[in-house]
């Protein structure tokens, strides 16, 4: 492979343990911080290269050497850009940091909606294609609309809602492999924050917090900041300990099969969904398999946390991977439950 097809902003070779926050090591054979929509247009008909798009790396386990082009998302802006009389309408660049975007949402506008999901890692662009989720909210909630470039035709699409097929961590990016073969690229997302707003405060830890803090009516500020202290006790910073958050989804099951769960461990969390199926705590499935603070040569899940994976120094993909299977091996052996990681594998 050569890079005589590329656009001279393209570079060769890249580290990549140092664009990842669970600092495992790879590289990158091509690489380009994106900082415009032009500029990913000049990368198009490239199908001789395999893509993927990095955002902040924190969603991401590097199983090795990357040989193709990584795009690695800065596209930057935000700013309201209308509203009605139900909602406001905000739009962000794809490559603006999720938790600043956030915390400017609530302190810039005080346009409410996105405080429970304060402090996930991760950029504007991957909260839709994961349809990321924190204390009974998901980007999906507040989703409107977003606009990705064609990498086959170059052109501009406007995915709204529907078009994304939300599901539980999940969407039309990941259901049709667009985020792995980096099809189609998202540049800018708009949210729709409403104005008859109303806090989603049922989550235990969320509901003790605000408890402690006196707080009966809390206003979105005050749902943030709760947030963010209950985050900041449970999960490593991943500059101090290499991570990537929460490692696995919260499994969904049916209700029989959740109940007959129910009966043998009456203390299991478990929340019931609209469709009727049940979502599992993965942490406390992991912890009770025995799994909370062990490690497996150096990778572990968290003392703080079992469902958080963290290097603790000069790990590989390879760990990483073998700790996910065992893990996912005591979890299916005493609870009959599959768990799936969160995290792309590269």
């Amino acid at each position: 492979m050569t890079s005589n097809t590329l656009p001279p902003f393209v570079k060769s070779g890249a580290d990549l343990g140092q664009r990842t926050t669970l600092a495992l090591p790879g590289r990158a054979a091509f690489y380009v911080e994106v900082d415009s929509a032009d500029q990913l247009s000049q990368l198009v008909g490239k199908s001789h290269l395999r893509r993927f798009v990095l955002g902040a790396g924190s969603n991401v386990v590097l199983t090795g050497d990357f040989d193709g082009l990584l795009l690695h998302m800065a596209i930057g802006g935000r700013q309201l850009i209308g509203e009605d009389d139900d909602a406001w309408y905000v739009r962000a660049g794809a490559g603006e940091n999720w938790h600043s975007f956030v915390r400017w949402t609530l302190t810039k506008g005080c346009w409410p909606g996105l405080e429970n999901l304060a402090l996930i890692p991760g950029t504007v662009g991957a909260a839709p294609i994961q349809n990321i989720g924190a204390y009974g909210l998901e980007v999906a909630d507040r989703f409107h609309a977003l606009e990705a470039m064609d990498m086959l035709t170059g052109k501009t699409l406007r995915l709204d809602r529907d078009a994304c097929r939300f599901a539980y961590r999940d969407s039309v990016f990941k259901q049709e492999g667009w985020h792995l073969e980096a099809r189609l690229v998202v540049t800018r997302v708009t949210f729709r924050l409403p104005k008859a707003w109303q806090p989603v405060a049922g989550y235990a830890d969320l509901a003790s917090e605000l408890e402690q803090r006196g707080i009966a009516r809390p206003n979105a500020l005050q749902v943030a900041d709760a947030v963010i202290a209950v985050r900041n006790r449970k999960l490593p910073d991943p500059a101090v300990l290499a991570n990537a958050g929460s490692f696995f989804q919260n499994p969904l099951v049916d209700a029989a099969f959740a109940r007959r769960l129910a009966a043998a461990h009456p203390e299991l969390p478990r929340y019931p969904q609209a469709d009727g199926r049940v979502k599992l705590a993965a942490g406390w499935l992991i912890e009770q398999s025995g799994w909370k603070g062990r490690q497996l040569g150096r990778v572990g899940m968290y003392e703080k946390q079992a469902l958080v994976l963290v290097n603790r120094g000069g790990a590989t993909g390879a760990d990483v991977i073998a700790l996910a299977r065992a893990v996912q091996a005591a979890v299916r052996e005493r609870f009959g439950v599959d768990l799936v990681p969160e995290p792309v594998f590269l």
